[in-house]
């Protein structure tokens, strides 16, 4: 498989406070991965890891401070606003809240009908028709239900499958689906998680979904990276990931998923974080204030990434 999207030390730094108290958190930090055609590749861990800030810098809405991002081998972390514009129909995003997608004053239709025009996709109204029939018809939904609605008669699982169609009127090559299942209905979810894994086979898309949801992380990636206060501490394929976790913060997230078993209960303590910022500002390991197998080490110096059975760990105890 050759290389849809490339990510090559990637940084991002905010600052925080106010004009006598100025802290620098670093959102992002040497982030590398890269992700396959025809490939789910996941971003998976908790909220404030990073991983929307990433994917906010692939869609443009942010400027990396640092770093190198490619698409199809050209370099995109640096393009004019101009060439930005045909770049978003070869990657579309997809967001956590569909109800957030439309205006619930419009119908959706509409919304529709106006991308196939603003890329001149569709010239005549029976070509653009066509071609949202088809577009729905790969998300299940069929047209007659859809067209002249408003937001609101959809259900959130419909919703949200309108929302991918939508995301497929351009062609893309890359997906990006930034928690698209956390706000759908429990029954529903692994309905989305499924439609992604048949557009990755029915349409070579490569699709980079982003969650802190490891059900269906595992379910549905081909590979994923898990991410700790902005940077990757373990890569590799899922299954190796999340069935032989090597970083202490991987078996920690793995670990903390209820299973639906009474004789299978909590016997450890979990270790609560400490604030957002104190981990981001520490020295050393983000994770070693927590970690039941810190060294002194950790505590004084950052690890770099080791090789170790086919998956990437950060973290000393593989020195």
């Amino acid at each position: 498989m050759t290389e849809m999207l490339r990510v090559l030390n990637l940084r991002k730094v905010f600052t925080i406070g106010g004009i006598f108290s100025r802290a620098k958190i670093i959102a992002v930090n040497d982030v590398s991965f890269e992700i396959k055609k025809a490939e789910i590749f996941t971003l998976a861990g908790e909220s404030g890891c990073g991983k929307t800030t990433i994917a906010k810098i692939l869609l443009g809405f942010e400027h990396p401070t640092g770093g190198i991002v490619e698409y199809k081998g050209r370099r995109i972390d640096n393009i004019k606003p101009n060439e930005r514009f045909s770049l978003r129909k070869e990657i579309q995003a997809i967001f956590q809240n569909p109800f957030s997608t439309f205006n619930p004053l419009r119908k959706v239709d509409r919304y529709f009908f106006e991308a196939l025009q603003n890329f001149g996709i569709a010239k005549e109204e029976r070509e653009a028709e066509k071609i949202v029939r088809e577009k729905l018809e790969a998300v299940g939904v069929a047209y007659e239900e859809f067209r002249e609605k408003y937001p609101s008669e959809f259900s959130g699982g419909q919703l949200q499958r309108i929302s991918i169609a939508r995301a497929l009127l351009t062609n893309p090559s890359l997906l990006i689906a930034d928690e698209p299942v956390s706000m759908v209905d429990a029954s529903l979810r692994m309905s989305i998680v499924n439609l992604f894994k048949d557009l990755r086979d029915r349409f070579g898309l490569s699709i980079l979904y982003i969650t802190h949801d490891l059900a269906t992380a595992y379910y549905v990636s081909d590979r994923m990276a898990i991410m700790f206060r902005g940077e990757i501490v373990e890569l590799g394929p899922a299954e190796k990931v999340l069935q032989e976790p090597k970083h202490p913060y991987t078996r920690l997230l793995r670990d903390s998923v209820p299973e639906p078993d009474p004789s299978k209960r909590w016997t450890s303590k979990v270790l609560l974080a400490e604030q957002e910022h104190e981990e981001y500002l520490r020295m050393g390991c983000k994770f070693a204030g927590r970690c039941p197998s810190a060294m002194e080490i950790c505590k004084r110096e950052s690890p770099i990434h080791y090789e170790v059975d086919g998956v990437r760990v950060k973290c000393f105890l593989y020195r």
